[in-house]
Formats: C-alpha cells, structure tokens, sequence
C-alpha cells in the first residue's frame, strides 16, 4: 500500500472539515485502537490500518449517515489494484467491515470484529462511553482499555500518523 498516495486520495474526496469528529483525528485513533488489538485478537493488521483509513471517508454529514458505510466500501472498490493492494479473501473483509460498522454486529470474524471495535472505542469523541456489551472482542471489553481509549478520543488526542497524513511528502 502506497501509504502517501492512499491518504492523498482518500482526503481529496472527504467532503466534511477535516478537524470533524469523523475526519483524520478520530480515523487515526481508530488505527491505534486497531493496531493495539490486533495481536490480541488475531486481526490482520493490514486490513485494520485500511479500515481506519476508508471507514468514514465517504461520509456527507457529521450526523447520522446510513449510507456512509456501504458508500466507503463500495470507495475501496475503486482504489483496489491501485491503491489497495489485498487479496480477495482480505479485500472482503475489508469491504465487510466497511459496509456494516454502524449496524451494531458484533459476530463476524475476528478481523471484522477488531476493525468495528476500533471505531468503538473512540466513541468518547461524541461523548458516548463504550459499552463493554457492544463490544466484539474480549479484549476491546478490558475496562482498562475503554478507559484508556475513552480518555484519549475525550481529550481529542492526536497520533502521530495524523502529521504524516496531512502533510504527505512533507
């Protein structure tokens, strides 16, 4: 995956201020989240890095968006070849975890169920604490973990990837 080229892409397409509560900041807490619970769950690392990137990319309103979700899977579509580069098994759960991350699922395989338990964990950004049962994994249920995530989208913590993907070749 061209990291710089994927980025550049996805951004020039977000409709929505990029400061929002579902732009960069709260994509790259998702990519923490995901890449702290990967080797917890089993998840592929790879396509938890693409969800967060991808997952509320196509959304037209910081409020309710029911098509944001599809509409983000049907975007990797596009990149794919290109700019995503998994096989097709990968790419499906990649598509999966896209298209239904707002539905409230919890089963789904464990690559799908970290991705949607990212997204979860920073809820505190919209001041909505994680509920553990809402939760896929038994290791996004760690109260210590929702504390730690919570705090972080609560304060409006930025991760360092945030520098790279707004100042790509810098």
């Amino acid at each position: 995956m061209s990291s710089v080229r994927l980025v550049t892409a996805i951004m020039a397409q977000y409709p929505l201020p990029m400061n929002g509560v579902h732009g960069p900041a709260h994509w790259a807490r998702v990519r923490e989240n995901g890449l702290y619970l990967a080797p917890l769950t089993g998840a592929d690392p790879e396509v938890v890095k693409l969800f967060a990137l991808l997952h509320d990319s196509r959304r037209t309103t910081e409020g309710w968006d029911n098509d944001h979700g599809p509409d983000a899977a049907d975007f990797a579509l596009t990149l794919r070849g290109d700019l995503i580069q998994l096989d097709d098994p990968r790419f499906d759960l990649l598509y999966e975890a896209c298209a239904h991350h707002t539905d409230g699922d919890t089963e789904a395989d464990v690559t799908i169920q970290t991705c949607w338990d990212a997204d979860r964990l920073d809820l505190g950004r919209v001041g909505i604490r994680p509920d553990p049962a809402r939760l896929c994994t038994e290791a996004a249920r760690d109260s210590k973990l929702i504390a730690w995530a919570t705090e972080r989208a609560v304060s409006g913590y930025q991760a360092d990837i945030l520098d790279e993907w707004l100042r790509p070749g810098d």
